[in-house]
């Protein structure tokens, strides 16, 4: 998978240096490439932001660098045909798990990383006539930029991609796979400071080590998310 990154600070994605993407990046599980919006300013101050028509508080990001970086990626050789514009923000499509997966089987991803009051609204009309945009919140809460979501998301999609985690089968059983949440997990020692492993995980009886995480599972999810669960 080929993912493109659009920000005004580039340095935020070292990150993508470490852990499983580092080393996804490494064997070319994820191709991870970082634009600088900035480089497709045309003053001395590289101005990517200006006053809001309408009036109100805050800066907008200006459409023709966002034109230019995007139009430079779209016309790369080694693009796909039809990638998919990521514009995270509040007012998008909530990210869930489901959304994850639909993710991880494309070809490639461009972040669109919006900054003060968000990016013109022209932007993604334009390009929704050239590719797929589709704007994505991780939540009902408001950040400083998209580049947090950005990295989130990328994470949340780059494991799925077969390859990417050692032991698929972990994938299987983690929290929303089933639409229930994790149930809680153990290792040695048997005992620590007074608190001891339930013993059922210690029995060897793997029917019964089965039904106590899926109870586990349905206790977790009816105390901290019911909304998850059937009416």
């Amino acid at each position: 998978m080929r993912i493109d990154i659009v920000t005004i600070f580039p340095e935020f994605f070292g990150t993508l240096d470490v852990s499983l993407l580092g080393k996804a990046r490494q064997s070319g599980l994820i191709d991870t490439r970082v634009h600088d919006l900035r480089d497709a300013t045309t003053d001395k101050h590289r101005t990517v932001d200006d006053t809001p028509y309408g009036g109100g508080a805050g800066m907008v990001m200006k459409p023709e660098p966002w034109g230019d970086t995007l139009d430079a990626i779209l016309d790369d050789p080694e693009s796909s045909k039809n990638p998919v514009l990521i514009v995270p923000s509040p007012a998008g499509e909530q990210f869930t798990q489901a959304v994850a997966k639909e993710l991880a089987e494309e070809k490639q991803l461009i972040f669109a990383c919006g900054r003060y009051e968000g990016i013109d609204q022209r932007v993604s009309d334009y390009f929704a006539t050239r590719i797929r945009v589709r704007p994505i919140s991780l939540g009902d809460y408001v950040l400083n930029g998209g580049e947090v979501a950005s990295l989130a998301m990328i994470e949340a999609v780059g494991r799925l991609i077969p390859g990417m985690v050692g032991n698929p089968e972990s994938l299987v059983e983690e929290s929303h796979e089933d639409g229930l949440l994790e149930y809680p997990s153990y290792t040695k020692p048997a005992e620590w400071r007074g608190l001891e492993v339930p013993p059922v995980l210690l029995s060897g009886n793997h029917g019964a080590i089965a039904t106590w995480r899926h109870e586990q599972q349905l206790e977790r999810t009816k105390a901290v998310r019911p909304d998850l669960l059937p009416e």
